[in-house]
């Protein structure tokens, strides 16, 4: 996707050149001031006028008109460099791309060298720009008849850097497999249920299991009933379609051991079940398995990038059916870790499917986990739509996630499980736990209850119910699924591998 040229940008013969203008004193000087003596001045005349603005954000096209090989100039805004932030590097890389695509331009040349700030540098600002073109221009091909009208790709992306180019190369690679990763969790949340099953998603495992030498398991329904999965298995009865439980084992040191486990919850569908939703909270259901994506997502990023650290990812999937075989509140299921679940509501499905996966991944010899699950609405009652709500039973672990949030852009905020939380969920008069105790603090109680099967392992809740999808177009993307977490969990392999 990238080709890396250290000569003269001014003679690109690619579709556009890309140059970030940054709100100094003089915008063109430096390497942008022969650019500005080619065309004899105009280009300050245009900055003055406003044609041309440096505010972030702000983006300008301006034709060359022959008086250089490349046909158009196209400038975006980037705001003043010392408050310039990665993601909002991200977010004017994006811009661009979303341009060059709507334009239906096949190649691009990017002046690298006009991006970078003394507080990224240029690795990072490569990184940046390899994440950001993928993601921006993802679209989700959905399932309407194809007008018969060229799909215009970009197709040539040649960055201009007179900076190291092994170092830009590997990372503008490392950002483009961050990139694409999200768009793959993206894909798998898109899709309707019907053509998304829990076949489908032990599918697409098997397929990064054999692209990238995992370690594959797929329990079905004989395999869970022997071990006693009855959490899942409880979940799975009122449907004519088996539940999986799907592990895929990356093997990063030589010995098992240091296992990070990530957890990702793939309910294909929700109904409710017998506490049924409303008939517009049942619509938009197909994205409850969007914590399995992003697992699937971060394992995709760890088979392409191969950091030395051993990970475990285990997705218990299945969707939640109403039928004379489904399971109804008052009923209680011994769950994989032989504690009792009274069920109160069968629409607490994924904290039940998430126990027994949990206990599974210990079984796997997890020393951490991470588990990422669409779990409570509550989350979303307090955190908005931007945040994901965090709950943990290790502070130094939390931290650990935390920075790898922080470095991968995705804004998550911790929920505290006290004492009397943990009591709650175990206030049940007939079995161990149950699995919903009030609307009170709801979100916390999803936590709390998934935290009774992490017991001493050191564990940190992601609930993306607020984040994994979004209404409106960004920068880095349209409308509908997020592919959030996926760069959190990978970011925090990477991080374990390095001991960051």
């Amino acid at each position: 996707m990238f080709t890396i040229d250290n000569g003269n940008p001014f003679e690109c013969g690619e579709d556009c050149l890309i140059i970030g203008l940054k709100q100094i004193p003089d915008k063109f000087g430096g390497r942008l001031s022969g650019l500005d003596k080619i065309f004899e001045g105009e280009l300050k005349e245009l900055v003055k006028s406003g044609d041309v603005s440096a505010h972030f954000g702000s983006l300008s096209t301006v034709h060359t008109l022959g008086k250089l090989p490349v046909k158009r100039l196209l400038f975006i805004g980037l705001g003043k460099p010392k408050e310039m932030k990665k993601e909002g590097l991200k977010k004017a890389f994006g811009k661009v791309f979303k341009h060059v695509r709507k334009m239906r331009w096949s190649s691009a040349g990017i002046f690298l060298d006009t991006f970078i700030t003394e507080k990224i540098g240029p690795v990072g600002t490569a990184a940046a720009l390899g994440e950001a073109l993928p993601m921006a221009v993802y679209q989700f091909p959905g399932y309407k008849r194809k007008p018969n009208i060229p799909d215009v790709q970009i197709e040539k992306t040649v960055v201009y850097s007179g900076c190291n180019e092994e170092e830009l190369m590997a990372a503008l690679h490392a950002g483009y497999v961050y990139g694409k990763a999200v768009n793959s969790a993206r894909t798998l949340v898109n899709m309707p249920s019907n053509l998304l099953t829990a076949e489908e998603l032990s599918a697409f495992a098997r397929r990064l299991a054999e692209k990238y030498g995992f370690e594959l398991e797929i329990l079905e329904k004989t395999d869970m009933e022997k071990l006693g999965m009855g959490a899942l298995l409880a979940v799975n009865q009122g449907s004519n379609a088996p539940a999986k439980m799907i592990v895929l084992k990356y093997e990063g040191k030589t010995e098992w051991k240091d296992v990070l486990g990530l957890v990702g919850k793939g309910v294909t569908f929700d109904t409710g079940g017998y506490s049924l939703k409303t008939k517009t909270g049942i619509v938009g259901m197909k994205t409850d398995m969007a914590g399995a994506a992003a697992v699937l997502g971060a394992m995709e990023v760890i088979g392409e990038l191969q950091p030395a650290q051993n990970v475990v990812a285990v997705i218990p999937a299945t969707d939640n059916m109403v039928s004379g075989g489904a399971f109804k509140p008052d009923d209680v299921i011994t769950s994989l870790s032989g504690k009792t679940i009274e069920v109160l509501n069968t629409d607490a499905e994924g904290r039940l499917i998430l126990a027994d996966a949990v206990t599974y991944a210990k079984h796997h010899g997890a020393d951490y986990i991470v588990d990422v699950a669409t779990l409570a609405g509550g989350v979303v009652t307090a955190l908005g739509l931007d945040k994901t709500g965090a709950m943990a039973n290790d502070d130094a672990f939390f931290g650990q996630v935390l920075e790898a949030s922080r470095e991968a852009g995705e804004f998550i905020w911790r929920l505290p499980i006290t004492e009397a939380d943990k009591e709650r969920v175990r206030s049940s008069k007939i079995a161990d736990l149950n699995n919903s105790p009030g609307r009170e603090g709801h979100a916390i109680m999803g936590g709390a209850f998934i935290g009774e099967f992490a017991e001493n392992t050191p564990w940190v809740h992601l609930d993306i119910a607020g984040t994994a999808t979004t209404g409106k177009d960004t920068e880095l993307g349209p409308a509908g699924a997020t592919g959030v977490m996926v760069r959190t969990l990978a970011v925090l392999a990477e991080r374990m591998a390095a001991r960051i």
